[in-house]
């Protein structure tokens, strides 16, 4: 079985194949990509895959965009850290998903999934892409958070938020004007709900606004180090394997 990998966290990635090679040990995964560019160019110059397991959240945007522009009549196993519509749009064109963290079990029952319905991945073309798209608010995504602080709940607008990280190990948003708040939902979850024309994982720790992005420099080993109009706890720095995935997304918005 031939599987292609595309997932834009590169240790997820690793995690992945090696459970893959735990359950299929003749599996051969073909390629490991991070990005929708990356995918649409393998997709359309080489052989097809048996599977592929694909990320939801890429860094620069969401997957369904890799459908709009090649052909996938294989079966597609969904990863995803969160989210309730994305959910509710993958369950109506009965493709399967894994949430994220998963275990071997669970990625045992994926491909059970896929052995006992091939004929249909066969037989059926590819789902409405365009409704998903719209199912998942892509170009909006959440407009605002619930926050609480000094025992008041109030609401901070998504445009308000510079930036979002982890903060003595817990998510806390930052507004432009400088005001921290902490929130229950993990980095991965913020991530699933927020525009990605708006909101770029600069890596583990950190979620900016395009907004807060005053300049960026180049850095040793060939990173990126990002300045923000408002100053950040942290210096933030972009490993190499995301530069070119960050830059298209900050000309391509």
């Amino acid at each position: 079985m031939k599987i292609l990998i595309i997932e834009d966290e590169l240790k997820a990635a690793k995690s992945l194949e090696n459970l893959i090679l735990k359950i299929k040990p003749s599996a051969k995964i073909t390629a490991q990509l991070q990005s929708i560019e990356s995918a649409i160019d393998y997709l359309s110059e080489n052989e097809a895959p048996d599977l592929i397991f694909m990320d939801i959240q890429l860094s620069d945007g969401l997957c369904f965009e890799i459908f709009k522009s090649v052909s996938i009549q294989c079966p597609v196993i969904f990863c995803t850290a969160y989210g309730e519509y994305t959910m509710d749009a993958i369950k109506a064109n009965g493709i399967d998903y894994l949430l994220k963290p998963f275990s071997k079990e669970e990625l045992q029952k994926a491909f059970e999934k896929v052995d006992n319905f091939k004929n249909f991945f066969q037989q059926n073309t590819q789902p409405d892409m365009e409704e998903l798209l719209k199912k998942i608010g892509q170009d909006e995504g959440k407009k605002s958070f619930l926050v609480f602080k000094n025992n008041k709940y109030t609401t901070v607008k998504t445009e308000d938020i510079a930036f979002f990280y982890i903060r003595n190990e817990a998510p806390t948003l930052m507004t432009f004007q400088e005001q921290e708040y902490t929130l229950m939902q993990s980095l991965d979850q913020l991530q699933s709900i927020l525009s990605t024309k708006q909101f770029f994982r600069l890596n583990r720790q950190y979620l900016v606004n395009f907004s807060a992005i005053k300049e960026v420099e180049h850095y040793f080993d060939r990173k990126l180090f990002v300045k923000l109009v408002i100053p950040s706890p942290d210096k933030l720095l972009i490993g190499k394997e995301k530069t070119t995935i960050f830059l298209n997304w900050l000309e391509n918005r």
